[in-house]
């Protein structure tokens, strides 16, 4: 292998990566959806000559790769809890309550709200700044190993900026956007395929399909 292919491999990579980042992210493009799959496409090439060069935050794990038999299990340390929940005001200032007991404070604690994403709780293990594994919750200690479809998740980065050291695990949900469930089920009906009852169940089955290649035709979202 010559150092020439190696660079065109790297730099492949980088406009790949950066490509995706506009469309997938900032909503914008710069090139053509072919332009983009001839890029893919010559690095798909190369690296099935060189699978050396097959790193694992390649932009063409993006597309999938064959079937699994099972998928093995991922541990959890510390576990991964399950959310809990409130439906009134009382329960609410019961929660408060507890927590001022549990922290031994009286002080006034400060609460950050956000919507709730109904999808399916994953983790993600970044070594170095680079994807190495993802999994589901589980029972919160040991889940699924699903990091090949989570891979194809085009809002999951499998090379974080800056690549820092270390390992972190980031804890997120996988779900489908409305506009995308919708599309989804248009494009299943065209075809002549069932669409799916609701965007969870659909999210969590799609997550879970031991052909990755299916994963990356549905178009899941992440939100950390």
């Amino acid at each position: 292998m010559t150092d020439d292919v190696r660079m065109e491999v790297t730099e492949l990579k980088r406009l790949l990566r950066y490509h995706s980042r506009l469309y997938y992210l900032e909503d914008r493009t710069e090139i053509s959806d072919g332009e983009y799959d001839a890029l893919m496409r010559r690095l798909c090439e190369l690296e099935s000559v060189h699978p050396e060069l097959a790193s694992p935050d390649s932009p063409t794990h993006r597309i999938g790769a064959p079937p699994l038999g099972s998928f093995p299990p991922i541990t959890w340390e510390p576990p991964m809890l399950s959310l809990g929940n409130v439906f009134t005001p009382d329960e609410f200032r019961e929660f408060d309550l507890r927590l001022h007991k549990e922290l031994g404070s009286d002080d006034d604690l400060v609460y950050s709200a956000e919507p709730k994403l109904d999808g399916l709780a994953v983790g993600l293990v970044y070594e170095d700044g680079v994807l190495v594994r993802a999994g589901t919750r589980g029972d919160g200690v040991t889940g699924e190993d699903i990091t090949p479809n989570a891979r194809t998740i085009r809002s999951i980065p499998l090379r974080l900026d800056g690549s820092p050291d270390g390992v972190l695990t980031v804890r997120g949900e996988v779900f489908f956007r409305t506009d995308d469930f919708n599309r989804l089920n248009r494009r299943r009906v065209r075809v002549g395929e069932k669409p799916f009852v609701n965007p969870r169940n659909a999210a969590s089955g799609s997550l879970r399909q031991l052909d990755s290649r299916i994963t990356a035709r549905r178009p899941l979202s992440f939100i950390a």
